[in-house]
C-alpha cells in the first residue's frame, strides 16, 4: 500500500481542512485519505521485456512524434510500439494507449526509471498438480507434437495465453493458475 499524501479532515464544529498528517484531535468526527503518492504519480506496469523495448525506442529517438513517424514506416517499430502500449494486457483503445505513452514519453527520465516504470512479472497460465510432491513441489503439464506428461520444471512447460485455453487441458488431479513465467 502506498503512503497517503493528504487527509480531508471532518471536526464537530462542521470545519473541514486538508492535512498531510492524520491529526490527532478530540474534536475531530472524521478523517479519510484524500489521495496516495501512488495517485499523485503513478507509474506505467511494464514487463522487463517491454522495458527493454521501451529503452531502445527511447534511447533511439530524440522525439515522441519522430518515434511515432518512425512506427508507421518501419514495421519492426510498430512490432515494439505494439509490445509497449497495445499488449495484450492492456484494456485501453487505441487512442488511450497512445495519449498514456505520450504521457509517459513525456515524463520519463532515464536516470530514474523507476519514478515512472514498474517492472512487473510476465505472466502465463500453466496447468499444474493440485497438490505438491515433498520432494520436487508440484508437477505441470508438458505437451509436445504427440505426448504430454508432467514437468517439475515450471520454466519448460506449456504455457498458456489465457485462462481458458489452460482450462481445456486441466483434469480432476490438476487445476489452471496464473504465474509469473520466471522464478517463483
Amino acid at each position: 500500500m502506498t503512503k497517503t499524501v493528504a487527509y480531508l479532515n471532518k471536526y464537530l464544529d462542521h470545519s473541514t481542512n486538508i492535512t498531510i498528517h492524520k491529526p490527532e484531535n478530540q474534536q475531530l468526527l472524521s478523517s479519510k485519505p484524500l489521495y496516495t503518492a501512488e495517485d499523485l504519480h503513478q507509474r506505467v506496469k511494464m514487463t522487463q521485456a517491454e522495458f527493454d523495448e521501451w529503452k531502445e525506442v527511447f534511447d533511439d529517438f530524440d522525439f515522441f512524434s519522430e518515434a511515432m513517424v518512425h512506427s508507421v514506416n518501419r514495421k519492426n517499430h510498430i512490432k515494439l510500439f505494439e509490445n509497449i502500449y497495445l499488449s495484450k494486457n492492456n484494456s485501453l483503445s487505441g487512442q488511450e494507449s497512445e495519449s498514456k505513452f505520450a504521457k509517459l514519453w513525456a515524463d520519463f527520465n532515464p536516470e530514474n526509471p523507476e519514478e515512472t516504470i514498474e517492472i512487473v512479472p510476465d505472466m502465463k497460465w500453466f496447468v499444474r498438480s493440485k497438490t505438491s510432491d515433498k520432494k520436487y513441489g508440484y508437477w505441470y503439464l508438458r505437451k509436445t507434437e504427440h505426448y504430454f506428461f508432467h514437468e517439475y520444471i515450471k520454466e519448460i512447460s506449456t504455457q498458456f495465453d489465457t485462462k481458458e485455453e489452460a482450462e481445456l487441458w486441466k483434469n480432476p488431479l490438476t487445476e489452471a493458475v496464473q504465474l509469473p513465467v520466471e522464478g517463483e
